[in-house]
């Protein structure tokens, strides 16, 4: 019989592609579990390590699999990903009773700990946790990007493009299992081919994506602006396969506080590339990050970032407050915004944003648009346009004129539910539960955000409250009641690494 293996994933979308990658090459000498909460005879945790909170949970997964190793319901924990990349010799000094500590490109020894061979004969294959119709494709590894505020470099290392005819064969395996969307993920997409062909190879990865049979959506995530790719914009409008949706964090707009960033380029370069997205791709989906409270920030600099949105009109937008990770450039900046003030500066622009939303979104009342179907419930199926990216739109139902009470935890790392209409903000904090009320009076659809810095891969996380009436709620609830269940919450144990 063979053993069983718990592959446990933490963090962002290249994690999920990596743990895919390592089940796949596994799959023949173990059965393969996926963040499960059954015994099994190894624990492998995938982990996540750029922001404290995301340290702080990954640290807590790990201390849970020893204890189970301690009590004999677990054989073997080994440890990878970015906070063993990033603190191995840390966590080594600090846990006891962990089998093997690698680093984020260390698979072939991650197998042989595993007493598996690497087979190069499975590259492109892996066995997908995602639903089966989309799946991630990480095209390159790492960044060539410095940023001042990002400690990604520092884990991933420097900018590695996949070979196209490596990517063409995934996506053709991807298509076998009945895939329909790929979405591109990268530390910085716009980067892919400088390496190996000396120029930004983005546009003809693109199309020759386009022709492999079976493939409907290619979703491109985190396009950075300096040094935009050329063509890239004419594939977007052109290809019908490439959807017409575009992630760029942006991150502010005042040319100081960019050149601070290291981001490459100024704000009026910023708005004139803002304009000609637009402007030589037609309805396109625009969706953007921002950080306030950047070390330094005033006022008046906030304000221009304000009357910035106002400007662009992005259809979606993610705003966070600023947080110091260690050993980046601007960690050594004097973090001198409140936090107080960091909240009130993401609180106005998130209003404002709430407000150009809703504007936006009435152009589609009445259009018939192409649907991706995710799943059924009940007489009803629930799918996805293409400007709608996967995991990060979910919606809750509530009746009209009755007091809401609401309790907010979070599985991975801190953020924080935020509804500007009701008047709510509370943190989603891992381990804990926080209690916050509301009351809606009039039936509608409202929208919020998460509201905290809560990693690089989680730039837009939308909240949709749906006010219905008792009588749509009460047919809701009884089908809701046959589907949905709480897993117990795990209580944190250790914090101790965390806070390095």
């Amino acid at each position: 019989m063979k053993q069983k293996i718990n592959i446990v994933t933490l963090g962002c979308s290249k994690n999920i592609v990596d743990s895919e990658v390592m089940m796949g090459q596994l799959q023949n000498n173990y059965k393969i579990l996926h963040d499960s909460n059954d015994d099994a005879d190894v624990v492998v945790i995938n982990t996540c390590g750029f922001i404290h909170d995301a340290k702080e949970e990954s640290i807590d997964t790990i201390l849970r699999a020893v204890k189970a190793k301690q009590e004999g319901t677990t054989k073997k924990v080994i440890v990878t990903g970015c906070l063993s990349e990033r603190y191995k010799q840390e966590l080594k000094n600090e846990i006891g009773d962990v089998d093997g500590f690698f680093g984020v490109n260390e698979l072939p020894e991650i197998l042989n700990e595993l007493d598996t061979d690497y087979k190069k004969d499975l590259i492109g294959e892996r066995l997908l946790t995602t639903p089966a119709h989309f799946a991630y494709l990480k095209i390159s590894e790492g960044c060539n990007r410095n940023c001042s505020f990002c400690a990604i470099p520092l884990i991933r290392g420097k900018h590695v493009s996949k070979p196209k005819e490596e990517i063409i064969h995934e996506v053709e395996l991807l298509a076998v299992k009945g895939v329909k969307e790929i979405i591109l993920i990268a530390q910085d997409l716009t980067w892919y081919g400088i390496d190996l062909y000396g120029k930004r190879e983005l546009p003809d990865l693109l199309n020759k994506m386009s022709k492999v049979e079976g493939i409907e959506w290619i979703r491109l995530h985190y396009t950075y602006p300096a040094n935009f790719p050329k063509g890239l914009l004419k594939v977007i409008r052109d290809n019908p396969k490439v959807c017409k949706y575009m992630d760029m964090p942006l991150q502010h707009i005042n040319s100081r506080i960019l050149r601070s960033m290291k981001r490459g380029l100024g704000g009026q370069k910023t708005e004139e590339l803002i304009s000609r997205v637009k402007e030589e791709v037609p309805g396109i989906i625009l969706r953007s990050t921002l950080i306030v409270g950047y070390p330094g920030e005033t006022e008046e600099e906030f304000n221009e970032l304000f009357e910035f949105v106002k400007r662009s009109q992005f259809d979606r937008l993610g705003v966070f407050t600023y947080s110091p990770e260690e050993n980046t450039h601007a960690y050594s900046l004097v973090d001198n915004v409140s936090e107080e003030v960091k909240e009130e500066r993401r609180d106005r622009i998130m209003m404002l944003q709430q407000e150009i939303s809703f504007n936006l979104n009435k152009q589609f009342v009445g259009k018939e648009i192409r649907v991706l179907i995710d799943r059924k419930e009940g007489d009803n199926y629930i799918g996805r346009t293409e400007f709608d990216s996967p995991e990060v739109d979910n919606e809750v139902i509530v009746p009209v004129n009755k007091v809401v009470k609401v309790l907010i935890t979070a599985n991975d790392v801190l953020h924080a539910w935020a509804l500007p209409s009701f008047g709510v903000k509370r943190d989603a904090v891992p381990g804990r539960i926080n209690e916050t009320w509301f009351k809606a009076e009039k039936v509608g659809t409202y929208y919020g955000q998460c509201s905290e810095l809560c990693g690089i891969e989680h730039a837009f996380m939308p909240i949709t409250v749906k006010v219905v009436t008792d009588e749509e709620y009460a047919i809701w609830l009884a089908e809701a009641k046959m589907k949905f269940a709480k897993e117990p919450i795990a209580v944190n144990e250790y914090k101790k690494l965390a806070s390095k």
